[in-house]
């Protein structure tokens, strides 16, 4: 048995795994010309069980070198926030703003703000109008991140439709680093990194110091495929219990909808008909865990072209529910 520890110190970045079984290669052929057709793509790892079937880096950097995974950030906020609920520094995901974190909601802030809660903000539906797409610049460019994304005007009731916003899950890290005492990059690395074995470098922050949650963290695509294994074994890594198995099950409930994909989204990962578990980032960044068939994915593609629902992350979908469903149903 190929293991990901033998593969690790063996394999070559960037070449399809040399030693796959008869039956996986033979199902490959179908996967490595779906994969030819992707212009974007950079890698691709597959998991499944203990073995690493499937691994290509036919662009971008390797498997070892950092790859910026965008938003697929906002799924790991909500496993840092998973973390920090765990150790009691945050008591319920109930809790409204006004409660756990008053300092940090401005004085321009409509008075429903102070009512809208965690969970609220896991699931993308704090109701404060955007601040992704086209609104992403103006953002970043306000001198307080925090306090312009709780200014902007309730365009739906907090808990209603999803919104998806950057700016909500910006607000969501600034709570964890004001429940916990620690910064989002010492959150990560102490509660995710460490237990994973993975370096995580620090990203951007905001004016007032906060890291940026919810874009920008960078991974290796190994470390990538890592954080999607914990998705896959409830929450486990290598025999350790990293975040909590009901935590785990309590994320992959769909909360809400995606008005772009018409997914699922539950506490901070998208999930599919088709039974995956999904994180999903700017220009094709995709995690992705199926429990039913013991898979665990990571893909990295080029971070500065788009990947809309109906073009390239479509293709990536087509792939998921295609030939990679296959090549895990033939072992």
């Amino acid at each position: 048995m190929i293991t990901r520890r033998t593969f690790n110190k063996l394999a070559l970045a960037g070449l399809t795994v040399p030693w796959l079984p008869a039956a996986f290669g033979q199902s490959s052929s179908a996967l490595d010309q779906a994969i030819g057709a992707l212009d974007q793509l950079h890698s691709i790892q597959i998991q499944q069980g203990d073995q690493l079937i499937y691994a290509q880096a036919p662009k971008g950097p390797g498997l070892d070198s950092l790859a910026n995974i965008k938003s697929c950030s906002k799924s790991l906020v909500a496993l840092l926030l998973a973390s920090c609920l765990e150790r009691k520094e945050i008591t319920s995901l109930d809790l409204p703003l006004g409660e756990i974190a008053p300092n940090l909601i401005p004085k321009s802030a409509s008075e429903q703000v102070s009512q809208i809660t965690l969970e609220n903000l896991v699931t993308l539906q704090a109701g404060l109008q955007g601040t992704s797409g086209a609104q992403y610049g103006a953002w970043v460019a306000s001198s307080n991140w925090v306090a312009d994304a709780l200014s902007r005007p309730l365009v739906s009731q907090p808990g209603g439709r999803m919104i998806y916003s950057t700016g909500t899950t910006h607000v969501l890290g600034a709570v964890l680093t004001e429940a916990s005492g620690l910064s989002l990059l010492e959150l990560a690395r102490q509660r995710l990194g460490q237990p994973l074995g993975i370096s995580i470098p620090p990203w951007v922050r905001d004016p007032q110091g906060y890291y940026l949650g919810g874009n920008e963290m960078a991974l290796t695509p190994r470390a990538m495929l890592s954080v999607a294994l914990i998705m896959r074994d409830g929450g486990r890594f290598e025999g350790q219990q990293v975040i909590s198995e009901e935590w785990i099950r309590s994320s992959v409930i769909p909360q809400t909808q995606s008005p772009f994909s018409g997914m699922g989204y539950g506490y901070g990962w998208f999930i599919t008909d088709s039974g995956y578990i999904l994180a999903r980032g700017f220009g094709g960044q995709i995690l992705a865990a199926h429990p039913e068939l013991q898979l665990a994915l990571a893909i990295t593609s080029d971070p500065t072209r788009p990947a809309y629902s109906r073009g390239y992350f479509g293709d990536l979908m087509d792939l998921l529910d295609g030939p990679i469903l296959e090549l895990a149903k033939s072992g």
